[in-house]
């Protein structure tokens, strides 16, 4: 399982998350402590917006995090006042950039931890799902980048919480129908440069973990605490967040294989 964390508040150099705090997601790519994968060594990345830009820069990296003296750098000196962050453990497919996340399309931004059971079963009909416009934007081979695309395709760009449920729906119709009994699991995140939706889905009821603590400067949202200086608390399972300027939106999910 990867880790990632996303940020929102007033603008703060990204190496105030990324490699300052105690249990940092530098430190978790070395040593995760609520994940089954402890070392998340296969990529990493960086999505940052900035208020003069219209759409968020990025930075993906194939090497371990820890080892990379260009994130360190980058972290050092860029300042956001909305970014995400991630590190890789795959899965199965194979590390490059175009595999690491967060994925990118016009101002909208994604990450995911989690994985689609039984994926290489199932690819070929969700690929199928996605009109031609989107299927020839994809440039890697995870699951992750297909939920995203999926999103797109079902209007995430004008009905954002429409466009999770869909499909979360689509895809656990497809695991029913092919009779695949491995979880579909997701931790998630995704922004349009205005605010963030967190998902914390899977279809057993134990997805993975996402935290959210309130600091002086901002939200901080994350696979596993960052410290043990400031409290942190576990985002209900079974739902989609929405935070935007102080204002906060719970909407649970009830999809699952005996109801899709």
């Amino acid at each position: 399982m990867c880790r990632w964390l996303a940020y929102q508040g007033h603008p703060i150099y990204l190496d105030q998350l990324i490699y300052e705090p105690e249990f940092s997601l530098v430190h978790q790519s070395l040593e995760a402590r609520k994940a089954p994968t402890r070392v998340n060594a296969d990529g990493f990345g960086l999505g940052w917006y900035t208020s003069d830009r219209e759409t968020p820069g990025q930075f993906h990296e194939v090497l371990p995090a820890w080892s990379d003296e260009n994130l360190r750098s980058l972290a050092h000196h860029i300042t956001s006042h909305r970014f995400m962050a991630h590190v890789r453990a795959s899965t199965g497919t194979q590390v490059s950039r175009a595999n690491c996340h967060p994925f990118i399309h016009h101002r909208w931004m994604f990450l995911h931890n989690g994985q689609i059971g039984e994926y290489e079963c199932l690819r070929w009909g969700l690929d199928r799902l996605l009109p031609e416009y989107l299927y020839v934007q994809r440039n890697g081979t995870t699951d992750s980048e297909l939920i995203f695309l999926l999103m797109l395709s079902y209007g995430l760009e004008d009905t954002p919480l429409m466009a999770i449920q869909e499909t979360i729906h689509h895809i656990e119709h497809l695991r029913k129908e092919k009779g695949i009994n491995t979880p579909f699991k997701a931790s998630m995140c995704l922004s349009d440069g205005d605010s963030l939706w967190v998902v914390r889905y899977s279809s057993d009821g134990q997805p993975p973990t996402v935290f959210i603590s309130y600091q002086e400067q901002g939200m901080v949202l994350a696979s596993e605490p960052l410290d043990g200086v400031h409290s942190w608390v576990l985002l209900p399972a079974q739902s989609i967040h929405h935070l935007k300027s102080g204002e906060q939106t719970l909407t649970p999910l009830s999809c699952c294989p005996t109801m899709c």
